[in-house]
């Protein structure tokens, strides 16, 4: 019965009619060629991606082993998931290498450590196994690992096994000579899919062992990444990525991610669960910045971190070979700068949830002690200063100053000679830190709507009232902005996004234009698998609603706003002109249960004609794509819209119109 529903629904939509179908609601729009706003900046469609759950590793990176550095102890007790151990992507809490054989042959050293802590030390005729691998038949696989002979020469036995039977594993022998660590490859091809339930073996057949690291990754996998992930990353178009946090940024340090990456020490992930393998670091960041074509920005540790510390890590990214950040650089390959130009200085220093957070006049010192060495190294960057509106933060001590004001009033007074920006942030939806259900679909679309519309009059009824500002306005960087449930179906933050979230979203995107002189930078959070637009399994990748709505409006909307009024509830529509002045673009969120009919009226426009509809709709609120399944909710073109007549948006649905102008 639901695939004759979406049938029934697609063929509804493809003959829609181009003229006022009965029965329609219909509203007029008056667009002005002179009434134009100022022009969107490109990095209103940015992206944020953190360490964090799967958005990076699992979804953007394509190692397949969890904890391959041995962060945590192996032991007898096999129980490595201590979160969602009911869904497909449980949180990993202690070792996933489960023992073969005898558990006391398996034994953690610290003594002749490959990387990390401590090594784990297998006694022949025992081995590590780990399970819920995902693979693809026919597909290749590719992998290494180090070790070394306890003494004499050794025998590692490594097997990917994909079934019960004997026929379905593949096995290679691996002999280590006596000495230091070696690393040596293998590579299968398994005959079945299983999207959870392969496994890879590691038999010591011959001598004791110290184990370094192993890897597996499948073999078309670009520079370590996911192609699957990476093809719809590029369909997303993204125009500015901000990393590597979020809260993450304030308990790390940027010098553990460089340098040979099975070298890099495992950490505890500082702000969040399992384990930061240190395995993409700066220059994977900038290698998967080049290979999507995005405009890179680092966050800069302010939590933990120090001036020091920030400023060295711009050397590494922007300074000759004779600085010491430089250095490291040409020493890891890369002899030219990379030129990034964009930087935050710190995340949500606000909350007390981040790692060193502090009073607001202490954390105005810090900030500008922080951004003017960063300055110092390159005086060309663009520095973002964590801000929050609606904060303010208690008076705890003495010394601080006598009246509470808000955490961006306090940056604005104190830093605006050191920054460029100023962020906000916020999040909408069923939060996991509120009781708040399911909201009717008018009132959901509003929620992104509303935050940026009251974050936007903030800031111009805050700027204004500033006398150190003496009329200059600070642009905002709205760098994590996004609907949030607390129902993970894809690992830690991996909700769902529906129809009813995708609507929001274009409606979210209609309010940075109409704020468009003002809000400068926005940065969807957080692109993959986290509340993200992508999501994946293990051996697939799909767009969500959300992704196409940003896909949608990055690839046609215009970029020169035209200023509308009188838009009746609960229709959101927007309207320009592309920078060639040669195409109108309008788009209408319409979150009614019927078609909606636009009359358009334009000045100082004469339209052609054979204009392109685009649209994206579903049959519920609560449709959704799902990674190796076909679409439930894409993208659908129609060609040949006639400009003199009715703009008809399908119920339920995000409609943009590109039409020629004479």
């Amino acid at each position: 019965m639901k695939s004759l529903k979406l049938l029934r629904v697609a063929l509804g939509l493809l003959a829609l009619p181009l003229t006022a179908a009965l029965g329609a609601a219909s509203i007029e729009v008056k667009v002005d060629a002179a009434k134009q706003g100022a022009p969107i900046n490109p990095y209103i469609y940015g992206q944020f991606i953190e360490h964090l759950g799967r958005c990076i590793y699992g979804g953007i990176w394509a190692e397949m082993l969890e904890d391959r550095k041995f962060y945590f102890p192996i032991t007898a007790d096999y129980a490595p998931y201590r979160d969602l151990k009911d869904s497909n992507f449980p949180v990993v809490g202690a070792s996933p290498w489960q023992i073969i054989g005898e558990p006391a042959a398996v034994s953690m050293s610290k003594e002749q450590v490959f990387v990390g802590e401590h090594v784990p030390v297998v006694k022949a005729g025992a081995g590590l196994r780990q399970r819920d691998l995902g693979v693809v038949a026919g597909r290749r696989y590719e992998g290494y690992v180090w070790a070394r002979p306890v003494s004499g020469d050794a025998e590692i036995e490594v097997t990917l096994v994909w079934g019960e039977n004997a026929a379905d594993r593949a096995a290679q022998k691996l002999t280590f000579s006596a000495g230091d660590y070696r690393k040596q490859n293998f590579a299968f091809t398994p005959k079945a899919t299983l999207e959870r339930g392969a496994m890879l073996e590691l038999r010591v057949l011959r001598g004791d062992v110290r184990l370094g690291p192993p890897s597996l990754m499948p073999a078309d996998n670009v520079r370590g990444m996911r192609p699957d992930t990476l093809a719809l990353l590029k369909q997303l178009n993204g125009t500015i990525y901000r990393w590597p946090g979020g809260n993450f940024v304030s308990g790390y340090d940027w010098r553990d991610g460089i340098g040979d990456r099975d070298r890099r020490p495992p950490r505890k992930n500082p702000a969040w669960t399992g384990v930061e393998h240190n395995d993409f670091g700066t220059d994977e960041f900038i290698a998967f910045c080049r290979e999507i074509g995005t405009e890179p920005m680092i966050a800069a540790n302010t939590g933990f971190g120090d001036a020091y510390s920030a400023a060295q890590w711009v050397e590494y990214c922007n300074a000759a070979s004779d600085t010491i950040g430089g250095g490291w650089r040409v020493k890891n390959g890369q002899e030219k700068p990379y030129g990034v130009k964009y930087w935050c200085v710190g995340n949500e220093m606000f909350g007390p949830w981040q790692i060193g957070y502090m009073q607001l006049h202490h954390y105005t010192l810090k900030h500008n002690w922080v951004a003017a060495a960063m300055w110092k190294v390159d005086p060309t960057l663009q520095l973002s200063g964590v801000g929050d509106l609606d904060t303010v933060p208690p008076i705890l001590d003495t010394g601080a100053p006598k009246r509470p004001i808000g955490w961006s009033q306090g940056m604005l007074e104190n830093c605006a000679d050191y920054m460029t920006l100023l962020s906000e942030h916020f999040y909408r939806g069923r939060l996991p830190w509120t009781q708040e259900g399911r909201a009717d679909l008018v009132t959901h679309v509003g929620m992104l709507r509303e935050s940026i519309r009251n974050k936007a009059e903030g800031h111009r009824k805050l700027q204004a009232s500033l006398p150190n500002l003496k009329g200059r306005i600070v642009p905002i960087a709205m760098d994590e902005w996004n609907y949030w449930h607390r129902e993970y179906v894809y690992g830690e933050l991996g909700c769902i996004y529906d129809m009813a979230d995708g609507l929001g979203t274009a409606a979210g995107l209609h309010e940075y234009f109409r704020n468009s002189d003002l809000i400068h930078m926005a940065h969807y959070a957080q692109t993959v698998n986290v509340i993200g637009a992508i999501k994946t399994t293990k051996i697939a990748a799909e767009m969500e609603t959300t992704g196409l709505v940003l896909q949608l409006y990055r690839a046609h909307f215009g970029q020169k706003p035209l200023l509308l009024a009188g838009i009746p509830e609960p229709y959101d529509v927007a309207a320009a002109l592309t920078n060639d002045g040669r195409t109108l673009t309008v788009s209408v969120v319409n979150p009614t249960n019927e078609q909606l009919a636009v009359q358009l009226h334009s000045a100082g426009l004469a339209l052609a004609g054979g204009g392109t509809r685009w649209h994206i709709t579903g049959p519920e609120p609560t449709s959704h794509n799902t990674p190796g399944q076909p679409r439930v909710v894409d993208i659908q073109r129609t060609n040949d819209i006639a400009a003199d007549g009715p703009l008809l948006a399908p119920a339920m649905s995000a409609t943009l119109f590109a039409l020629p102008v004479k």
